[in-house]
């Protein structure tokens, strides 16, 4: 006799629904293409072998993509639910209780990231409006930023980053997430080609394509070459065991999931190169000096900006398609904790959206400076992320299962996928979170 099911041995109601496959993959972009893109993808390129790291880096970010993304969103869809119920309901197929106790350590990352995200995106705001009017030329670019990222320097610009980001939740799945991610990645993505055509024209970048896109092929008999490609493809894709489990959770049960975890990957991997075509040559091209983190953004760029023609407008737009990828990241973030709110206090989503801006506020608050910042997003992205992402992938392959999720990823495809994909996934992919884990905490960040 077949075993009855209660309510909740079943998927949970889902709260939300993405209206498109174009909307869900610009939406799953958009939280993927983080600031990171912009200030270490370009840098880390040229350092570890120019076309040679490219090479490891989209294959990783192939295999992350079709396997560790397209797992994500599967384990999300096939719930339901965000972190929180996906991992209840994969322990309790088990038969076992408490899952939801490890949707803890994804969901603090999540809320980590975010408060380090806001402080951030709070100076990229403050840094457009002083393109605007011209305050970011009329000083020292080290003074100003000194300024900004000092204790409580920016708190209102946090504020405002804070606020926007619950406007765009405010109006949910459909009209919220999916309507501005259709009118900001394009955006994003046209700004930057635009930036990439004028740097192109720039004496001396030349020498940062070189940088970028001249291969050291020696590079590739090295380690280390290896685990950074890893964890650029694999930190770059939000992979988290949180934020892209919540997306999938508002999927069509239609929707070809491992299409469009491809395309996230692609538009991912693609809005890294542009960054680098635009970063790296402006950098090149005017002899300022090549660094990577805020010191590459807020001080190194803006002196850039200030020699060249039209070196405002240039400013103003650059540092708007940085927001752009900020507020996109941020969106992803919110969503993701406040749907756990929404489903373990019972909380509306506004209530719940609301609750989650003053937690970021508070903590954004406490992380003004730009040392304390450091250090918190540190922890955060050695620690607690790999973590996060490591229960994820177990969580959703061994525990949950490979073949369960097979069968869900299959849905809505005209070639099912194989046999080759539970082997690839437990026993190819679980072992390169492990193996990130490791060398993260190890090499203090790789990603």
């Amino acid at each position: 006799m077949a075993e009855k099911k209660t309510e909740k041995d079943t998927p949970r109601k889902r709260k939300g629904r993405f209206g498109s496959r174009l909307g869900f993959i610009l939406a799953s972009a958009g939280s993927a293409i983080g600031i990171g893109n912009i200030w270490m993808f370009p840098y880390r390129t040229g350092q570890y072998g120019g076309a040679a790291f490219l090479l490891l880096y989209f294959g990783f970010a192939i295999l992350f993509g079709i396997i560790g993304l397209a797992g994500e969103f599967a384990l999300g869809r096939l719930t339901g639910s965000g972190p929180f119920g996906a991992y209840e309901y994969a322990v309790k197929s088990r038969g076992k209780r408490g899952g939801a106790f490890w949707g803890v350590i994804p969901l603090f990352g999540s809320l980590g990231i975010a408060m380090g995200y806001s402080v951030i995106t709070g100076w990229v705001l403050r840094y457009i409006w002083g393109a605007l009017t011209g305050q970011i030329f009329q000083e020292n670019a080290a003074e100003y930023f000194a300024r900004a990222a000092g204790p409580f320097g920016s708190i209102g610009w946090n504020g405002l980053a804070v606020i926007l980001t619950m406007a765009i939740l405010f109006g949910g799945v459909l009209k919220g997430i999916e309507g501005i991610s259709r009118m900001i990645m394009p955006a994003f993505f046209l700004l930057f080609l635009f930036l990439g055509i004028r740097v192109f024209f720039l004496e001396g970048a030349a020498e940062g394509y070189r940088y970028l896109l001249i291969p050291d092929w020696s590079r590739l008999a090295r380690g280390d070459t290896w685990i950074m490609a890893m964890g650029q493809a694999f930190f770059s894709l939000s992979i988290a065991g949180a934020g892209m489990i919540t997306y999938g959770s508002y999927l069509d049960p239609e929707e070809d999931i491992p299409f469009a975890a491809a395309a996230t990957a692609l538009l991912d991997s693609l809005a890294a190169l542009l960054a680098g075509f635009v970063v790296i040559p402006a950098v090149f091209a005017m002899r300022e000096g090549l660094d990577t983190g805020p010191a590459l953004l807020f001080i190194a760029l803006p002196a850039v900006f200030s020699q060249i023609a039209g070196g405002r407008l240039i400013a103003v737009l650059f540092f708007l398609s940085v927001f752009f990828a900020g507020i996109t990241s941020m969106v992803n973030l919110f969503e993701t904790c406040g749907e756990a709110v929404q489903e373990r206090l019972g909380m509306s989503r506004r209530q719940a959206v609301a609750v989650t801006g003053l937690a970021v506020m508070a903590g954004g608050i406490c992380l003004e400076s730009e040392v304390t910042l450091g250090k918190w997003m540190d922890f955060i992205t050695i620690y607690a992320v790999p973590l996060g992402a490591v229960v994820g992938a177990l969580m959703i392959y061994w525990v949950t299962g490979a073949e369960k999720i097979l069968k869900e990823l299959n849905k809505g495809r005209k070639r099912p996928l194989g046999t080759w994909y539970k082997a690839a996934a437990q026993y190819l992919y679980v072992p390169l979170a492990l193996l990130i884990l490791a060398f993260s905490v190890i090499l203090k960040g790789i990603g």
